[in-house]
Formats: C-alpha cells, structure tokens, sequence
C-alpha cells in the first residue's frame, strides 16, 4: 500500500501501464487518516487565516490612518493657502488703489503745469504785445519829431 495525498491506495490498483485510478473501498481508505489531516489543516489554517486577516486589517487601518494624515495635511495647506490668498487680495487693491491715487496726483500735477504753461505763454505774449506797442509808439514818436524837423529845413 502506498499513502498519496492522505490517502491509501493499495499498489495493485495501479497498473504498469497506466492509468490512475481511484480506490472507493472506505475501509482501505482509511477515514479516520482522512479526518485527522483535515483537522489539522484546518486547525493550522485557521491560525494562518487569522494571521492573514489580521494583517490584512492592520494594513487597511494603517492606510485609512495615513488617507487621514494626508487629508489633514492637505486641509492645512488650503487653509494656509487661502489666507495666502486673501493677503494677496488685499496688497493688490492697495497696489490698486495706490496707483489710482497716484494718477489723479499726476493727471492734477499734469493739469497744474499745463495750467502754469498756459499763464506764462499768455504772459509772454501781453509781454511781447506792450513790448510791440512801447515799439510802435517810440517810432510814431521818432517820426512825428521827425516830419516837423525836415519840414522845418
């Protein structure tokens, strides 16, 4: 008899030439063989099964943990982010309203100057004109001496 796989098979079951064949003759088997080998994987595949699970459920902890961890981390950083955010906000509507200030200061100051410009042109050109006139009457002046004085000789 030979013992294959936990079971006992009797050696004139197995023809030289070949085919396998199955012994069905419960007392040849020897059930009781057959009982003892199941219980024992069944004892130390349970302690394995259990080990396994066991682990398995560490490692989905460990790694809902984590999610946790990276869920955290993230929130602070978008928090971190939007006050990042708002600051930025807040320093380009004072740079906004800064440059607004700024350019009605120059439009006033452009306005100002342009206003200056135009008082000292037409300065300038009274000036020119009382010049022109003082001009004109001094050689109305040098002519009416002038006539009588050759009119005279």
């Amino acid at each position: 008899m030979r013992i294959v796989n936990g079971f006992l098979i009797s050696s004139n079951h197995w023809p030289l030439a070949g085919s396998v064949g199955l012994n069905t003759n419960i007392l040849e088997i020897n059930i009781i063989n057959l009982g003892v080998v199941l219980a024992v994987l069944f004892y130390f595949g349970k302690g394995v099964l259990c080990n396994l699970l066991y682990n398995r459920k560490r490692t989905i902890f460990s790694t809902i943990r984590d999610a946790e961890e990276r869920y955290e981390e993230a929130t602070d950083k978008l928090k971190q982010a939007r006050a990042r955010l708002q600051q930025a906000k807040g320093k380009a509507e004072d740079i906004r309203s800064n440059g607004l200030a700024q350019m009605e200061k120059e439009k006033q100051d452009l306005f100002d100057a342009a206003d200056g410009d135009s008082k000292r042109l037409e300065e300038s050109k009274n000036y020119t004109i009382r010049f022109e006139e003082q001009r004109a009457i001094e050689q109305v002046r040098q002519e009416v001496s002038r006539l009588p004085l050759e009119r005279a000789l």
